[in-house]
């Protein structure tokens, strides 16, 4: 094992990742919390503001996927459709069973200029978490219980608002709902006989309301949907802390580009054009497990330097002064300040593993083991 290596194993250092996150993720905050000030003066100028603070935070992520775990993402798509990356408002449709699917669309974001303004649909729940939660809020992201009736008028107002966004943005829906678990699998199976649908092997039923409302609402500023099936080589399931660990894993993402004229206008029709699209990325999963690829050409998106360089910044700007007061502490010789200091590194720990909780599979919602019996 080389140095590097050795280093990605250790436990402080993923501390001072962590601590670096955190911290600057507090400062974006407030800074964001100061913007408020141009939204009644100039909307678009608090847009553009606020665009590029999350992506300062965001990237420090990304940052871990590419060059810290050298992880390598290959798209499968046609030359058409990734010429159009990055210079279109589009709607991202991404199967949800992996704990880092999140942030390999993020480094796809990254590299065609639009994680700063990437939205998506996001539960509710995740508004309270620091740092993802309220950056998220100061970007205007659509929140929601998942309980149509109580988020109906929200989210349709939360979509509106979205109509004269300045900057470029792909809006993530997660149709499953929820995280592909076996449990939540055979209940969705049920509801699918019971509703006269084709089972899936490798999704969960989708879920049509948000999408068709999304559409709706963002009919004359969207102009198509990405439909993306993403799976790793070699059966890997991959995590956060494998990534904070310098674990490389090698992500493939099948792209398809649908314009939006093509989905039917009508609701019913739309959420049956839906249930086709799941049907068609079931096959692509079952293509995948049997041949190990992805039909269409293969892309891979050179990385750009923006997110090791934002990192480098942060850590520059935020651990000297710690390490300069850790010294001064531990010189000083007093009992009380060494364990005032230790106290706030076990605190500094414990906040930075429930962050990483948040997306791993086993810890996740229990929406989807009984909620799938209910209509939609």
């Amino acid at each position: 094992m080389g140095f590097i290596a050795f280093l990605k194993t250790q436990f402080i250092v993923h501390l001072l990742i962590g601590f670096v996150f955190v911290v600057s993720g507090l400062i974006i905050n407030f800074i964001q919390l100061c913007t408020l000030v141009l939204w009644p003066v100039n909307k678009q100028l608090y847009r553009r503001v606020n665009c590029r603070l999350a992506y300062s935070l965001w990237s420090q992520l990304v940052m871990l996927l590419e060059w810290w775990s050298g992880t390598e993402c290959t798209l499968f798509s046609d030359e058409a459709t990734v010429n159009t990356f990055g210079k279109e408002h589009v709607i991202i449709i991404l199967n949800h069973n992996f704990e880092i699917d999140f942030l390999c669309g993020w480094t796809m974001t990254e590299r065609f200029g639009v994680l700063g303004s990437s939205k998506v649909l996001a539960k509710r729940e995740l508004l309270y978490v620091p740092l993802i939660g309220w950056t998220w809020y100061f970007l205007e992201i659509v929140f929601c219980k998942r309980k149509w009736e109580e988020d109906r008028d929200t989210v349709i107002e939360g979509l509106k608002r979205l109509a004269d966004y300045p900057e470029y943005m792909w809006f993530l829906l997660y149709c499953e709902g929820t995280r592909f678990t076996e449990t939540k699998h055979r209940i969705s199976m049920e509801v699918a006989e019971s509703k006269g649908l084709p089972k899936l092997k490798y999704h969960l039923l989708p879920r049509t309301k948000g999408f068709t409302t999304a559409v709706q609402c963002l009919r004359g500023t969207v102009s198509a949907v990405y439909d993306v099936t993403l799976n790793f080589r070699g059966n890997k399931n991959p995590s956060l802390l494998g990534i904070l660990y310098g674990k490389k894993y090698e992500a493939d993402m099948c792209v398809r580009r649908f314009p939006l004229e093509d989905i039917p206008q009508d609701e019913k029709e739309a959420a049956n054009w839906l249930h086709k699209l799941y049907q068609e990325k079931d096959a692509l999963q079952e293509m995948y497990n049997q041949e190990g690829i992805f039909p269409g050409q293969q892309f891979k998106p050179p990385r750009r330097p923006w997110t090791l360089l934002n990192f480098l910044f942060w850590a520059t700007v935020l651990l000297s002064p710690l390490f300069t007061f850790g010294f001064g502490v531990f010189a000083s010789g007093s009992p009380l300040l060494i364990l005032a200091f230790l106290g706030l590194v076990g605190a500094a720990s414990f906040g930075v593993r429930r962050l990483i909780g948040v997306t791993e599979i086993e810890k996740g919602s229990s929406y989807g083991n009984q909620e799938f019996k209910k209509k939609e």
